[in-house]
């Protein structure tokens, strides 16, 4: 199948985005996107026109300087189109999880005993354990908002439970990495202001797969990384710029006090940035007839919902069939994430054997250790199935038939 079409005809063309991913030509099925997308050739070209023009410390004197200001500009307007925000709201550093320890650790500044954080077990621990660790530094208490494992949701009731006057922060995931749960977020964030509280989002994983808009998810900061979509190696924050310009973190003292530039440690990775515009332009146009890079990613995230849902009801339908299988992805809205464990075996043992049959599709608890207690899973966790914008009918075949699990 060449292509899928999303609403209002928008049509995605997977053999033309496949043919854009020299990985793919190892000819494996690759299920792994949640932990990390491949590359498409627009983004390594950048990456490789970044090093190869003239690069230097940013400035205006040199071409250099000059190259090296024009990449980190673009980046920020490329973010800030793609999570709905302001070129000078959107902080770069190595990893989302970095960016999460210096924003928790910033915050915790104001914080004391008698304050409360609220994070949730259904999170990766990257939004779970920066907040738990700067809370505990300071003597604020830490409540845990639990999540359904018979149905994988995590509602405003559970937030609300454990709310009070005293909470400071919540902390919670626009989408489960581990089961692909797609809280309501406005709805959360209108529950977390009304305590008077600041609203965390963690979009890594979200951001692969839906339109992010920071307002109308209410949130007051967000992460992402754009290594989930399609991008190099790096994290990226934004939130509200008069949130941002109130915090105070920790940096050097010659180093600006700019915001965003306050709080980006050190020289930032150029050729990156140039990755991460490129991946931006990669998705915006992936649907043609966009006014702009925002309308084209609208195009493609619509289109993108159509094509991932389609090909993860196959798969859930195909497991379905198959005897001793429980599929843990049961949440009304999740993304085409599925985790499933097969009786009797080891879901490292199920992983193994589907790579050595060409399908990759890894195991275990992807660092949602929380998420996979909660549903009994442990530390094994479960297999894991996800799916990305090259993902194809025929990967979804040798997927389920190279499952050598007896039908029901």
């Amino acid at each position: 199948m060449s292509s899928d079409t999303g609403h209002l005809g928008h049509t995605l063309d997977v053999q033309a985005i496949r043919a854009c991913f020299p990985a793919l030509k190892s000819g494996t099925a690759r299920f792994d996107a949640p932990g990390g997308t491949q590359t498409p050739q627009q983004v390594i070209d950048a990456i490789t026109e970044a090093l190869t023009r003239p690069l230097a410390n940013r400035g205006v004197l040199t071409e250099g300087g000059r190259n090296a200001e024009v990449i980190v500009a673009g980046a920020r307007r490329a973010l800030a189109d793609l999570l709905g925000s302001e070129a000078d709201s959107v902080v770069f550093g190595r990893s989302a999880t970095q960016l999460v320890y210096d924003l928790a650790r910033t915050l915790a500044k104001d914080w004391g005993p008698g304050d409360e954080v609220v994070v949730s077990r259904l999170d990766h621990d990257s939004n779970i354990r920066p907040w738990v660790q700067a809370a505990e530094a300071v003597g604020a208490t830490v409540r845990w908002a639990d999540f359904d494992p018979a149905t994988g949701e995590l509602g405003a009731e559970h937030i609300a439970a454990v709310l009070s006057g005293r909470t400071r922060l919540v902390a919670v995931t626009a989408a489960s990495n581990l089961i692909g749960t797609c809280p309501d977020i406005p709805a959360l964030a209108a529950l977390v202001h009304g305590a008077g509280a600041l609203f965390h989002v963690d979009a890594v994983h979200y951001a692969s797969h839906a339109e992010v808009d920071l307002a109308a998810l209410g949130a007051d900061t967000l992460v992402c990384s754009p290594y989930k979509f399609l991008g190099p190696h790096l994290g990226v924050l934004t939130g509200r710029r008069e949130l941002l310009l109130s915090l105070r973190p920790d940096k050097l003292l010659p180093s600006s006090d700019a915001v965003p530039e306050r709080f980006e440690l050190g020289t930032l990775p150029y050729e990156l940035l140039a990755g991460a515009t490129a991946a931006v332009d990669f998705l915006a146009g992936l649907v043609p007839g966009a006014g702009g890079r925002r309308d084209g990613l609208s195009r493609t995230f619509t289109a993108l919902a159509s094509h991932e849902d389609r090909l993860r009801g196959r798969i859930e339908d195909g497991l379905a069939t198959l005897d001793g299988v429980t599929v843990h992805s049961r949440a009304a809205r999740r993304t085409p994430t599925t985790l499933f464990t097969v009786a009797g075996r080891k879901p490292a043992d199920v992983s193994r054997h589907l790579a050595e049959r060409g399908v990759d599709a890894p195991a275990g608890s992807f660092y949602a250790l929380e998420a996979s207690r909660r549903l009994g899973l442990g530390e094994e966790g479960g297999v894991r199935v996800g799916l990305a914008p090259y993902t194809s009918d025929d990967d979804v075949d040798r997927l389920l038939n190279a499952l050598d699990v007896p039908r029901r």
